[in-house]
């Protein structure tokens, strides 16, 4: 707040010059003077002092007190009043002060100027000894109020702020007064008086009436347990349900002015006066003890329960070895601001911590003590320090997380590329099968002849096992030598081959006598342990009741490859890298490289082919019908 210096008032010098002109006309003269001089005293009252203040003390400095923090508010229309703090406290004796000359004088600074002016007094604002009176308040007195107390040489000022707040008759508009605490046991009774109808009082004409609400209700309330007699509010057993906000409207006249202001109280439940009333030490106990590791920063916690007591000081304090932390001479210990975490019928329950920055080990033998005080006794623990065992925890706690998320990219890294990666692992440690066997071709095509699945198994699939994958295919109508007796010679071929690559279409239950005799040979050899796997290719769909019962049952335990057309015809797709999945692993020399090589590792080369084109399907048709026997 910018306050600007006081000066008293000056005197007029122009109702002095004329006087002064006629000084040496002899006794008339006088007499003018002496009547003029009465009355001005007469019409200055008691603003007489200031008048005559002489020029020196209009320089006079004022020492300032700064604001008060007793801020006032009243409700617009009704009656208010402030009180110069200067007389609080013991600080100043209104009666003392006056009978040794010092004088009040009151000003007003209103919002958003810099320029304080002095009060005009009237009916409606006067000064009553140290008090302002507003009969009734309006929003014009919205503002900042410096009383000040000066004589001829000391002079001193405290501000105060007031406020005026909307007016209103119902309960809503009341809520906006500054409520005061009134705390009541439970169980217990209490007298409630309304504040300030003492000062209403000095001013009335008559007694005032007060009229008591309780939460908007009007007195008479439901319970018997309230009653009001006179001016006062009688709560004759407290309890829960008697909390809340209290409203006192007081009413009175003054000089035939029908005047009222409404005041608030705040009345809460408390514990019982007869309970311990000693603070409570919860923690650090016996039971509990501070574990701590050297090096780090340690936090000692005291937590204190102290019981209701109106008026009484709390203080909770920590001690080293028996010297609070102020005398202590290194910074290595501070204290935390006291902080409440509970308050039940009034018992607060305060925390307050010691920090302890770079535990050593001598601070483990330190005595660490928590000390309370109140009005109703005094109580103290020691604070138990226990090291604590080295875990690694965040160590564990990252292995662990790296653990799972390498886990999780294996675990996707194998959901998108286990083709890859089982083609890659059987490169590396697969097993040739010629070298365990006596067989003599690798892979024995089956197909159903004169359609569609003919040409996709001698010009595609015959074509890339042989002349890509470097298979050794066996297919009946091109291999079997004329003359022979066809179920033999097909019992025979089966038996010669390590794979049966049986090609699945609609037609197959009604047109492939030849490729039903083959798939019952391969199931028979796999059955009988023959060292034969059978391959199940679905060159297109088949509805139900194309899958006759050999195929049920070699479907159910049996991989089926489905080809889908276009892509499929890459040798990179899905349908080449699961078919070379289920066909044996050779090896082969290089005698240029010396090395090992596996005929799967050609795909690669094969693979820059690109498409499997139609016109290199109608070449291998031709060269097939040119050789068939």
């Amino acid at each position: 707040m910018k306050l600007a210096r006081i000066q008293a008032p000056q005197e007029p010098a122009s109702g002095r010059r004329p006087v002064r002109e006629r000084s040496g006309t002899g006794p008339y003269s006088m007499s003018v003077f002496i009547i003029f001089f009465w009355c001005l005293s007469a019409t200055a009252g008691e603003h007489s002092t200031a008048i005559t203040t002489s020029s020196d003390q209009s320089e006079l400095l004022c020492h300032d007190w700064g604001m008060s923090v007793d801020a006032v508010r009243v409700i617009n229309g009704e009656a208010g009043w402030l009180f110069c703090p200067l007389f609080s406290h013991s600080l100043y004796n209104y009666s003392s002060a006056h009978s040794s000359g010092l004088s009040l004088f009151w000003y007003h600074l209103p919002p958003e100027q810099d320029l304080e002016r002095p009060i005009k007094y009237s009916q409606r604002v006067s000064k009553d000894r140290e008090s302002l009176w507003f009969q009734p308040a309006n929003e014009n007195d919205t503002g900042q109020y410096i009383c000040t107390l000066r004589n001829r040489t000391s002079c001193t000022k405290i501000a105060m702020s007031l406020g005026v707040v909307s007016s209103g008759t119902d309960c809503p508009h009341l809520v906006a007064m500054v409520p005061l605490t009134v705390p009541i046991p439970v169980q217990e009774g209490k007298t409630l008086s309304c504040p300030g109808l003492e000062h209403a009082a000095k001013m009335a004409d008559s007694a005032p009436s007060v009229t008591w609400y309780h939460n908007c209700t009007k007195y008479p309330f439901w319970d018997h347990h309230r009653e009001v007699k006179g001016d006062k509010l009688f709560v004759h057993q407290m309890g829960l349900m008697y909390e809340g906000l209290y409203y006192c409207r007081v009413s009175y006249t003054r000089k035939s002015l029908p005047l009222k202001f409404t005041r608030s109280l705040n009345v809460t439940a408390v514990s019982p006066s007869f309970t311990s009333k000693v603070p409570v030490i919860l923690i650090p106990n016996k039971e509990r003890k501070f574990h701590v590791r050297l090096g780090r920063e340690a936090k000692l916690v005291c937590r204190v329960t102290f019981p209701f007591l109106e008026n009484s000081p709390q203080a909770i304090w920590w001690t080293v070895d028996g010297k609070t932390l102020d005398s202590l001479t290194h910074t290595r210990f501070s204290e935390t601001n006291r902080r409440v975490e509970e308050v039940t019928y009034g018992d607060q329950t305060v925390v307050r911590e010691l920090l302890l920055t770079e535990l050593q080990r001598e601070d483990l033998m330190t005595e660490f003590n928590c000390s309370v005080k109140n009005n109703k006794g005094f109580s103290t623990k020691r604070a138990q320090l226990q090291e604590e065992a080295y875990s690694p925890s965040v160590e564990l706690g990252c292995g662990l997380g790296g653990t799972l998320l390498l886990m999780l990219v294996l675990f996707l890294v194998y959901h998108v590329f286990w083709l890859e990666l089982l083609l890659l692992y059987r490169s590396w440690f697969g097993t040739d099968e010629r070298y365990t066997d006596e067989k003599e071709f690798d892979v024995y095509i089956s197909y159903v002849r004169d359609g569609e699945e003919e040409q996709f198994a001698v010009s595609t699939l015959r074509h890339v096992l042989e002349n890509h994958l470097g298979y050794s295919v066996c297919i009946f109508d091109r291999d079997s030598l004329p003359g022979g007796t066809i179920t033999d010679e097909t019992l025979s071929f089966v038996g010669r081959s390590r794979r049966l690559l049986v090609v699945l279409s609609p037609g197959f239950a009604s047109r492939g006598t030849q490729a039903l005799l083959e798939l019952k040979a391969g199931l028979d050899h796999m059955a009988l342990g023959g060292h034969l796997r059978v391959i199940l290719v679905q060159y297109r769909p088949l509805k139900g009741q194309a899958w006759v019962g050999e195929l049920r049952r070699a479907r159910g335990v049996l991989a089926v490859l489905r080809w889908k057309g276009d892509k499929s015809k890459e040798l990179t797709s899905r349908f080449w890298k699961r078919l070379r999945l289920e066909l044996p692993l050779q090896r082969r020399k290089d005698s240029e490289l010396g090395t090992v090589r596996t005929y799967q590792s050609q795909s690669s080369t094969s693979s820059q082919t690109g498409l499997l084109s139609p016109g290199g399907l109608a070449v291998h048709k031709a060269q097939y019908s040119g050789g068939k026997l």
